[in-house]
């Protein structure tokens, strides 16, 4: 089982990931997107799947369009973990 990180260790991993957003009220980190297109939004959506899946470590997230919008919480944790945060650095990757 994760442990949730307590806030100020999330903090100081946030320089760390441009674009996320912490929300401690949901216990999650955030982020939205803006594709060209349905297909591209699509394409960075199976990528992100196909991460997901090898880290066995999976986002809520949602597309509409063009539009993505991922959030990562461990649920076993209640909050955000580290793999949280690595979750993010290696969406911010791609």
């Amino acid at each position: 089982m994760s442990q949730a990180l307590d806030p100020s260790a999330i903090a100081s991993a946030m320089p760390e990931l441009p674009g996320w957003a912490h929300h401690p009220e949901q216990a999650c980190l955030s982020r939205d997107w803006q594709f060209a297109d349905f297909v591209q939004a699509f394409g960075f959506v199976t990528q992100v799947a196909l991460l997901a899946q090898a880290l066995d470590h999976h986002p809520d997230w949602s597309q509409s369009y063009d539009r993505v919008s991922i959030r990562l919480r461990s649920h076993d944790a209640a909050g955000v973990t580290l793999r949280d945060i690595d979750m993010a650095r290696r969406i911010n990757a791609l």
